[in-house]
C-alpha cells in the first residue's frame, strides 16, 4: 500500500486541476469496481455492488490539494500569486513549487521588517527567468502550482506534501481492493475542490443519493510540543469524528463507527475539531439530508509541504471503513 500512497501524494492535482491525480487513482481502482464514471464537476465515482439490495453508502475522499495560482508576471519575470485553499505566508517562504508542465519555481519575499511582515502580497515565485517575455514562455496567469516535495518513508511515519487528502484517497482505494462481500451498494467518491469549499462532494452526493455518508479525511494532531489542545495523536488509531466546523456527526453514525471499532478491535480515538471541515458536511446537507460522519487520519503539519501520518493509523482507517461497508446500516436509511 505504501507504493500506492507514494504515487498518490506525488501526483499533481491542485483544486480545480485534478486531472493528473484522477488518472492515477483511476488506474488503481478500475479493476475493482462495477462502474467508474467522471461527473461534470470532475469527481471520480466508483460503484461496488451496483445491484445489491442494501442501502447506498457513500465514502468521499478529496483528491485535490492546496496550491498557488499565478496572478501577475512582472517585467523581470517574477510571478505574483494567490493561494488556492488555506495557506500561511510564513510556511510558503523559501519553498519550491511545481507547475503542471513540470516548471519549478522558488518562493521568496520582498524586503520585510520581520516575520510578522511576511504577507501573501509580498511573496513572489522565481522560475529562473529574466523577463516577462521569457517567463510567459513557461507559465501564464491562471496557472497553478503545488508544493514540490517527495514522499518519505520513515517506517511507521510517512511524510509528504498532499497527504491532505491523498492519504484518504489511498485508504478508499485500498478498501475497494480488499472488499469482498457486502449487501450494501458502495459509492466511492474521489472528490474535487474540497479545499475551496467542499464543492465536489456536494454535487456527487446529490447524484449518488446515499443513505449514509462517510468522509475519509485528515485531521490535526495534538501531540507536538506546545501545540493547540486536541485529543488526537499519531499512532493511536483511526479518529472518529464527533464535530467540526462543517457538521455535528449524526449520533447513529457515531455509535455505528464506535461499535464497529470496538467489535473488531480496531484502534480508535475520538475527535472534536474546532476548525475546518470535510466532505461530510456537504454530504449531510444533500437533498433532504443524509446521516453523515467522518473517519479521520491523524496528521501533523497540515497544509504544509511535509504532512506526516502514521501507517498504523492508516491501516486502522482501512479496517474501520471495511467494517462499515459490511455493516447493516438499514436503521439509518431515509
Amino acid at each position: 500500500m505504501k507504493g500506492m500512497i507514494r504515487s498518490f501524494v506525488e501526483a499533481f492535482g491542485v483544486a480545480g486541476s485534478e486531472e493528473p491525480i484522477r488518472d492515477v487513482i483511476k488506474s488503481e481502482v478500475e479493476e475493482h469496481v462495477d462502474e467508474l464514471t467522471t461527473d461534470t464537476m470532475g469527481n471520480l465515482i466508483a460503484i461496488r455492488g451496483a445491484g445489491n439490495p442494501g442501502p447506498t453508502i457513500m465514502f468521499s475522499a478529496h483528491m485535490d490539494e492546496i496550491g498557488v495560482i499565478v496572478t501577475h508576471v512582472d517585467d523581470n519575470g517574477f510571478l505574483r500569486f494567490a493561494n488556492v485553499g488555506g495557506l500561511t505566508p510564513t510556511r510558503l517562504l523559501d519553498q519550491r513549487v511545481i507547475f503542471a508542465n513540470g516548471r519549478i519555481g522558488c518562493i521568496s519575499v520582498e524586503k520585510v521588517d520581520g516575520p510578522k511582515d511576511v504577507k501573501m502580497e509580498k511573496l513572489f515565485i522565481d522560475i529562473g527567468c529574466s523577463s516577462a517575455t521569457e517567463a510567459r514562455e513557461h507559465v501564464s496567469v491562471g496557472d497553478v502550482a503545488s508544493f514540490h516535495h517527495p514522499f518519505v518513508d520513515l517506517g511507521n511515519r510517512l511524510v509528504s506534501k498532499a497527504m491532505d487528502d491523498r492519504i484518504g484517497c489511498a485508504i478508499l482505494a485500498q478498501v475497494l481492493k480488499e472488499l469482498e462481500d457486502t449487501e450494501n451498494r458502495i459509492a466511492a467518491v474521489f472528490s474535487v475542490q474540497e479545499e475551496v469549499g467542499l464543492r465536489g462532494a456536494r454535487t456527487a452526493a446529490y447524484q449518488v443519493e446515499p443513505d449514509l455518508g462517510i468522509a475519509l479525511d485528515v485531521t490535526g494532531s495534538g501531540d507536538t510540543p506546545k501545540t493547540y489542545r486536541l485529543d488526537v495523536s499519531l499512532g493511536k488509531g483511526a479518529a472518529i469524528k464527533v464535530m467540526d466546523r462543517s457538521l455535528i456527526v449524526h449520533p447513529g453514525v457515531r455509535a455505528l463507527m464506535v461499535g464497529l471499532a470496538e467489535e473488531n478491535e480496531i484502534p480508535h480515538q475520538m475527535e472534536v475539531l474546532e476548525f475546518g471541515g470535510t466532505d461530510a458536511g456537504a454530504i449531510q446537507l444533500s437533498r433532504s439530508g443524509v446521516p453523515a460522519g467522518c473517519i479521520s487520519i491523524p496528521t501533523r503539519y497540515l497544509h504544509g509541504p511535509s504532512e506526516m501520518v502514521d501507517y498504523r493509523d492508516v491501516r486502522a482507517c482501512v479496517d474501520l471503513a471495511l467494517a462499515i461497508c459490511r455493516a447493516d446500516v438499514s436503521q439509518m436509511t431515509r
